[in-house]
């Protein structure tokens, strides 16, 4: 598995749903990004996530502070 915001493969299982598996939710132990199996494919797939939010693995220990958030796009 691949993490959608960083590429890493290092995920884990952090953990699943107490009654019949119905979700999993994954951690990436690179950018500490967490999501669940049941989220939409823009959340869980690398080439479908926001592009604003990724992050370059080899910058992450330059990282000062959590990266900003971009402005809400207004529809």
């Amino acid at each position: 598995m691949i993490c959608p915001r960083c590429g890493s493969e290092t995920v884990n299982l952090l953990t699943k749903a107490p009654v019949d598996d119905a979700w999993e939710v994954y951690i990436c132990d690179t950018c500490c990004f967490s999501w669940r199996s049941t989220e939409d494919e823009d959340i869980t797939n690398y080439e479908k996530y926001d592009k604003r939010f990724k992050i370059n693995p080899e910058e992450i220990k330059n990282l000062d502070q959590i990266p900003p958030i971009p402005e809400l796009i207004k529809k």
